[in-house]
């Protein structure tokens, strides 16, 4: 039934994707199983985007279902004492950009592999960041931006957490034409092409 979810989520069939979920929680189904389909399906979903096959619609309505699968799943991973986080991470679209779709499907992928997740929204000033990082101990920050206008900002929020002391928190991003040179002018640590670079890279800090 894992592939009958993964075909749902990846035909954008909202409302069978929800079903199944719940029919896979009511036969007894391990709720990670259903979290690695989901990861599974945004794979291939992800790979669609970057060859052409899929556009920003479906990226958004792949979020939304993916919200929909995490609301039923999320209370019976807690149920089952499965809800221990890696860690803490502070996520957000930078000052002046308002796009959001890829940092939350990165808010979701994070979220269920174990992070504990504080999501700033869009156009988050670095005062806003740096504010997060304190009242939440977090160690990791995620920087979204889609324009190429995100650059400075991004730039000015590593700058900011640097200025504020917190220089053992380790700094992400991605989105748009983020790139290994665009990294270096930021003065992050890493970046992600994707949403599961970005685990993969929450996952090497935490």
């Amino acid at each position: 039934m894992s592939k009958e979810l993964i075909e749902a989520i990846t035909e954008m069939r909202e409302g069978d994707a929800v079903e199944i979920t719940r029919k896979l929680l009511d036969s007894g189904t391990d709720p990670v199983q259903i979290l690695d389909a989901c990861r599974e399906a945004m794979g291939i979903i992800g790979r669609r985007f970057e060859t052409g096959e899929s556009f920003i619609p479906e990226l958004m309505l792949a979020g939304d279902i993916l919200g929909q699968i995490s609301a039923v799943v999320k209370p019976r991973i807690q149920q089952a004492g499965e809800g221990k986080k890696l860690g803490k991470v502070v996520l957000g679209t930078v000052q002046g950009d308002i796009h959001d779709i890829a940092k939350d499907i990165v808010g979701f992928m994070l979220d269920i592999n174990g992070f504990e997740v504080t999501d700033l929204g869009v156009d988050a000033p670095p005062a806003k960041f740096v504010e997060a990082v304190k009242q939440t101990g977090a160690k990791i920050v995620g920087l979204s931006g889609f324009l190429t206008l995100a650059f400075d900002p991004m730039k000015f929020t590593v700058q900011a957490l640097k200025d504020a002391g917190l220089t053992d928190v380790k700094v992400m991003i991605g989105g748009g034409q983020i790139d290994e040179q665009i990294r270096q002018y930021t003065g992050a640590d890493a970046y992600g092409k994707d949403a599961m670079a970005a685990v993969a890279i929450a996952k090497s800090w935490a």
